[in-house]
């Protein structure tokens, strides 16, 4: 198990690109399985959760070719689907969360799709209902292993059918997509996400000959085809990262410059972070954070009470950057609630912020009321454990703004999510070691 060792409070200055997106690099990874012709992909973050997908790609026998940095070439023409019967993959599929959307289009092509319950970050309960309810409304056979926590999908022939999703799942949505692309007659998903992630896996599969309207709306409309042939797709910048960027600058007074940022897709993001008084400003299609030298102010509502920041499916605030926005919201002027609707584990790490001197009360598992320091008082540095990706990052980014010496355990989930993390940072003036 590897760790970090972080000497915070420094001011950080300079320039730092996003990576390529994660969410978006799990599900066009999956997609290049619907074709037997070449897909190149480029921008794809060297991360653990990627590196992950690409080795479960090529033990089905996908040909990978990597052509330069983050830019790889696919060609799934000789696949094995006797490897989904395999012991090995029983073991590959858990250790990753985006493994569920390798089943839509596997399922759509081939006519089979197989899934151990996958794994990923501890956050609470992700159900899989949608994704399974939807492959069985376009008419496969469904079976559950509980003594092998194995699901397993079948059909001759998907059909096209109209279906309400539950809920808006981005992944349940893409998986759906993912198989009813190649299906007879006309599928409509409605009550479908519509993130820019999703919205570029539309554009992708498009490109490479599927009949898709409705995008990036909550409807989608699917015209079955024959067939999908190879494309090309580049990759968005990581909103995720970029918001941690944003917080990481405010939380440690420093100057920086995000580069690169594709504004158009960042919906609430910078609206969200202004809300808690952090100053952005658009240059071109970067961001730049002056330093903060006298704090920020949080924002109240026009009749004076308590700002609530909430989740929501896109274009409501995405839940990845809650625990970024609690974070900076510990050192800001005033205060503000936290409401995490989605998962009932999320905001379970506030107890080491609150170890480090934060003023922190968790309402109830989905609700947590944070009272601002105004930079009066340094939080404190200590040892803690990163439990999933974007806690990792905040405990991370409040290292770096504590007082003395941190340790950060269990630094693989951030390495899930984050490319060469600490190398990037350091080249902006912070210090860190991975141990």
């Amino acid at each position: 198990m590897g760790s970090f060792k972080i000497e915070g409070g420094n001011e950080l200055i300079g320039s730092i690109v996003p990576q390529g997106a994660k969410n978006e690099a799990l599900q066009v990874l999956c997609a290049l399985l619907l074709t037997d012709d070449k897909v190149i992909i480029s921008n794809l973050p060297d991360i653990i959760d990627v590196n992950k997908l690409i080795s479960l790609l090529v033990n089905l026998g996908v040909s990978v070719n990597k052509i330069g940095k983050g830019n790889y070439e696919f060609q799934a023409s000789n696949i094995d689907l006797s490897y989904l019967e395999s012991d090995q993959f029983k073991i590959d599929g858990k250790g990753l969360r985006g493994s569920i959307m390798l089943v839509g289009p596997l399922l759509g092509r081939f006519g089979i799709g197989s899934i151990p319950r996958p794994g990923g970050d501890k956050i609470g309960r992700r159900r899989l209902d949608t994704h399974f309810e939807g492959f069985k409304k376009l008419g496969a056979d469904f079976n559950y292993d509980k003594e092998e926590y194995f699901y397993t999908v079948k059909s001759d022939k998907l059909k096209g059918v109209e279906m309400l999703l539950d809920e808006p799942s981005v992944t349940g949505t893409a998986n759906i997509l993912l198989a009813s692309v190649l299906a007879s007659g006309k599928t409509t998903i409605y009550n479908a996400a519509c993130e820019p992630y999703l919205q570029q896996l539309c554009k992708m599969l498009v490109r490479m000959g599927a009949k898709i309207s409705g995008i990036g709306s909550n409807k989608l409309l699917i015209e079955g085809v024959e067939k999908l042939n190879g494309t090309s797709h580049s990759l968005l910048p990581d909103m995720i990262e970029i918001g941690s960027w944003i917080g990481l600058a405010a939380m440690t007074k420093s100057e920086l410059t995000i580069k690169n940022v594709s504004w158009n897709h960042l919906g609430q993001i910078p609206s969200i972070f202004r809300k808690i008084g952090i100053t952005i400003e658009k240059v071109n299609d970067d961001i730049f954070i002056p330093r903060h030298k006298n704090g920020y102010e949080i924002q109240n509502y026009i009749d004076g009470s308590v700002m609530t920041v909430s989740d929501g499916p896109w274009p409501g605030f995405t839940p990845d950057l809650l625990s970024v926005i609690l974070v900076v919201a510990t050192q800001a002027k005033g205060s503000l609630l936290i409401h995490q609707k989605m998962f009932e584990s999320r905001l379970f790490f506030v107890d080491k912020l609150i170890d480090m001197g934060a003023k922190i009360i968790l309402c109830d598992p989905h609700r947590a009321n944070v009272i601002g320091h105004n930079f009066k008082s340094q939080l404190k540095s200590t040892i803690m454990s990163s439990p999933d990706i974007r806690a990792g990052i905040s405990l991370l980014i409040a290292a770096l703004s504590a007082k003395g010496t941190s340790i950060i355990h269990n630094i693989e989930q951030i390495d899930r999510g984050y490319e060469n993390i600490d190398v990037r940072l350091k080249n902006i003036g912070a210090k860190i070691t991975r141990l």
